[in-house]
């Protein structure tokens, strides 16, 4: 319930933007609408072949589709994709892979997908230069902030990993396995096309979405800038730790839009939208779909 919880604060406090970008839900495109969520199906795809890209062996590809889906529904329990890091993580270890490999695995799929979306971000940031104002996806005064939180949270990881040695130690051990599955991925052309394929893909359907989305609703933003606000805004929220990106995500996107040139009304729609389509239609399902691996032993 956390997750209906948090929406429902963000909505009474956003209740007069809300209103107004409900009105123009109305004149969306359904056609738009539909290939939106026929690209939401594909991001399944995407992520599926990235996780196959990770790991050495040949994992059941039904059974790794399935899972994808239902990894959906578990990140918006846990923050921060906990959630979907955890079914995949014992879906690996179902198929066979020890756990030292399936959590290296694991980490070199989050580290692909982060390379592939800031990668793709620079990229249409040097394509399209006056896209996006970044500077107004941060409130006034926060950098400084975040860069001593983020600071903080360094020296606290060097001052455990001098002071507590098994810690050290897990951490060496894990970077030497980590390395090792990185090496034997990349001697296979298949599995290295797969991983950064993948990565690259998954963030550019998500995009797509987005413009589709955008375009149903007729925003006045070119495609590549709504693109570009989408990447920037993910990036901007990814060290949030809400399930699922809710109400970070939301406020990023509609910020980021507004930057783009778009008005704050339609922006809200088209950010609404674009979250029932990728999260709230799929979350029943996906649950299911969840409930229903695990019955099975699948995960």
């Amino acid at each position: 319930m956390l997750p209906l919880l948090l929406v429902t604060v963000v909505a009474v406090r956003h209740r007069s933007v809300l209103a107004e970008g409900f009105t123009h839900l109305a004149t969306a495109e359904w056609p738009w609408l539909l290939a939106a969520a026929g690209t939401t199906c594909l991001t399944w795809v995407a992520a599926a072949c990235t996780r196959q890209g990770a790991v050495v062996e040949r994992l059941p590809g039904r059974r790794l589709l399935a899972t994808q889906f239902a990894a959906g529904a578990a990140n918006h329990l846990l923050p921060t994709g906990l959630g979907a890091s955890a079914v995949n993580l014992r879906f690996m270890t179902v198929c066979g892979l020890p756990l030292a490999r399936s959590s290296a695995a694991l980490a070199l799929y989050l580290l692909a997908e982060s390379v592939g979306r800031v990668a793709l971000l620079g990229a249409l940031l040097i394509a399209f230069p006056d896209a996006l104002r970044l500077g107004t996806l941060l409130p006034e005064g926060a950098f400084g902030p975040l860069l001593a939180g983020a600071g903080a949270v360094l020296v606290v990881a060097v001052a455990v990993l001098a002071l507590v040695p098994r810690v050290r130690s897990a951490l060496v051990s894990f970077l030497r396995t980590a390395l090792g599955e990185a090496r034997s991925v990349h001697t296979r052309p298949a599995r290295a096309l797969a991983l950064w394929g993948g990565s690259l893909t998954f963030p550019a359907l998500q995009a797509s979405v987005l413009v589709l989305v955008g375009q149903a609703l007729g925003l006045p933003v070119p495609p590549a800038h709504m693109a570009v606000a989408y990447l920037a805004a993910t990036v901007a929220v990814a060290l949030v730790p809400t399930p699922g990106g809710i109400g970070s995500v939301e406020a990023a996107l509609v910020v980021a839009l507004v930057a783009a040139g778009g008005p704050a009304a339609v922006a809200t729609a088209v950010v609404m939208a674009f979250r029932v389509i990728t999260v709230w239609l799929p979350l029943l399902p996906g649950a299911l779909t969840l409930g229903a691996l695990v019955r099975l032993k699948v995960i």
